[in-house]
């Protein structure tokens, strides 16, 4: 029996003993949970542990093989095809579903116009968003354009149109996992206001830091299975990572190999400007593990597209191996040992239609020619090698890449790059969106690299990754490098105020 569990508010929603199976292969395994108004339940559990199916089954995407949904104590079967929301319970997948070039309120209102006569009530449909967004205490107006919109701006769109149709249940997918911290204090402060109008909750997140914060009771899962459900006050993150994997998470970094500093330098940035970025000069030497910090929209991103031919460059001078090169192409950083990983794996890495051998294959497809036809003996070596050596776990090598978890897909990308055998690695936002077994594995799988002499870069917005990582650390603020970190100098205060624009003065010190 789940811990503080009680009869004092009666479930909305219960799952009891569900299972379920994609033809012959089972992935969920008599899973019991029960969600109570106005409380936020977590759903956490490593990538694969079957959360997105369980999702899927609590708003109806899903019907389930075998087990029972009980809707206010009486025994149900949602209505498939996001129906559900007829009923209260609405999913709000990681992808925001909102039409960018649209308004506020069109998009809130988009298939369920007021209308009198055939005429669309605008008046009527603004004043009744005007009061939703005042309701949850967000700052923007009814004809504000999504496009303009921050991103927490546009999850809390996500939430208003849910609450517009009357939501009782608001099931969360990865609701914080591309915003800022300062917006995700604002997204808990909505949620804490939902909370008191009775609405449900269920947070889906790998940020257990941020799970023990907003989190009232939290159910784990693992391989499919359920293992406990516990009040949120008696967990710790770290409690919450060994009971998700099942194993002690203490070497969760791997320990730092010293760096050498007369190691040769692989790559040098000199005056580099491209679209926002300004003046980045920077070098990255072999074997180095080299960090990017900066909030949201620095340009770190942007630096290293501009040098791996995504973006064009201004001016500035890129050299490899201390020879000047002029990269315009991704093929061209390739063909120099430049191999980029972005950090939108869905939208730019992956071909999700695709299986994965086509996926593994892709950016180094010229090494799979022979003789002018396709070696597919050779792909499905490489594949077997892949799955083997980043511990890619699928139902079996044909499933589409869509269908992966979100780990497999990033271990999948990683496997994807290091086919063409790169000697310069950049990794942009490396473990985003993936639970902490994954994160442990592409720490050690880094720190590997870089021991074999590779060079690394990672981007990130984790600042636990970058200190744990990182021999230096570039911190990033309006397309410009604010400061360069190293040592004991490498921790969350020192780069969050370079971050900030408060250390300017100390640029390139290494110091507070």
């Amino acid at each position: 029996m789940p811990d503080g569990q009680s009869d004092i508010f009666a479930p909305i929603l219960s799952a009891d003993r569900i299972s379920k199976s994609f033809g012959p292969v089972p992935v969920l395994f008599s899973i019991t949970m029960d969600i109570r108004p106005g409380e936020v339940h977590a759903l956490i559990g490593e990538n694969g542990a079957g959360k997105s199916t369980f999702m899927k089954i609590l708003s109806g995407l899903y019907p389930p093989s075998s087990g029972r949904i009980l809707l206010d104590g009486q025994e149900t079967i949602l209505p498939a095809d996001g129906q559900a929301e007829e009923l209260g319970i609405v999913l709000i997948h990681q992808e925001l579903n909102l039409a960018e070039q649209m308004t506020v309120e069109e998009n809130i209102f988009l298939g369920r116009e007021f209308t009198k006569n055939g005429v669309l009530q605008r008046s009527e449909m603004r004043k009744k968003v005007a009061g939703l967004l005042k309701d949850v205490g967000l700052d923007i107006a009814p004809g504000d354009r999504i496009s303009d919109l921050a991103i927490a701006q546009k999850q809390m769109v996500e939430v208003v149109k849910a609450i517009s149709r009357d939501a009782r249940i608001l099931i969360m997918d990865e609701p914080t996992a591309v915003l800022t911290q300062a917006e995700t204090r604002l997204f808990f402060r909505q949620i804490e206001k939902l909370k008191t109008r009775g609405v449900a909750i269920v947070f889906v997140s790998h940020k257990l830091a941020e799970v023990k914060e907003i989190a009232d009771r939290v159910t784990i899962l693992r391989d499919g299975q359920w293992i406990d459900t516990k009040d949120a006050q008696h967990l710790t993150p770290d409690a919450m990572a060994q009971m998700m994997v099942g194993r002690e998470l203490s070497d969760l970094y791997p320990p730092m190999h010293e760096a050498d500093v007369d190691a040769p330098m692989v790559l040098r940035v000199e005056n580099l400007n491209a679209g926002p970025v300004q003046d980045v000069s920077f070098g990255l030497r072999s074997g180095e593990i080299l960090g990017f910090a900066g909030l949201i929209g620095s340009g770190r991103s942007q630096v290293f597209e501009a040098i791996c031919g995504l973006a064009p460059i201004t001016s500035g001078e890129i050299f490899v191996d201390e020879k000047r090169v002029d990269l315009q192409s991704v093929a061209q950083a390739r063909a120099k040992g430049l191999a980029y990983l972005t950090k939108d794996r869905k939208e730019k890495g992956l071909l999700l239609g695709q299986k994965m051998r086509p996926n593994l294959t892709l950016f180094a497809l010229p090494n799979f020619v022979k003789n002018l036809w396709l070696d597919t003996k050779a792909e499905d070596k490489a594949l077997t090698r892949a799955i083997r050596r980043f511990d890619i776990r699928a139902r079996d090598p044909d499933t589409l890449v869509g269908n992966m978890s979100g780990g497999n897909q990033q271990k999948l990308l990683l496997a994807k790059i290091m086919e063409t055998d790169p000697r310069i690695v950049i990794i942009d936002e490396p473990t985003r969106g993936i639970d902490v077994g994954t994160k442990q594995q592409i720490y050690h799988f880094i720190a590997a690299l870089a021991a074999e002499g590779v060079s690394v870069v990672v981007i990130s917005s984790e600042m636990p990754e970058l200190i744990g990582m990182c021999h230096r650390v570039l911190v990033m603020r309006e397309g410009q490098i604010t400061g360069e970190l190293t040592g004991d100098s490498i921790n969350e205060t020192t780069i969050m105020r370079f971050a900030a624009g408060l250390n300017a003065d100390l640029k390139h010190k290494g110091q507070e």
